[in-house]
């Protein structure tokens, strides 16, 4: 599978697609519209985030980091974290369970 393949972006919006759902782990693809956001939240799992194309903020415990292809961030359970699109920004986040 070729994971760019899988992308789709809403004119205004964030796309959500499930690649894999284990006992184990949840791997999702994101697609956030540039100039979309999602605020502050917290997952009860920990895991990470790998950039695929884009450009956007991702603040991570009042940390801000860059979001462009190839960043990874990693994120313990609990973490507080938002982040926003500049540009159309696609990510994979996978959450262990």
């Amino acid at each position: 599978m070729n994971i760019k393949d899988k992308i789709d972006y809403s004119e205004s919006g964030v796309l959500s697609k499930v690649i894999s759902k284990t006992e184990k782990n949840n791997l999702t693809l994101f697609s956030m519209a540039a100039g979309t956001d999602m605020t502050e939240h917290t997952s009860t799992k920990s895991g990470f985030v790998y950039v695929i194309e884009g450009n956007g903020t991702f603040v991570l415990e009042g940390e801000e980091i860059s979001m462009s292809a190839g960043v990874i961030i990693f994120m313990e359970a609990n973490a507080k974290h938002s982040l926003t699109a500049k540009e159309n920004t696609s990510f994979l986040l996978c959450l262990n369970n």
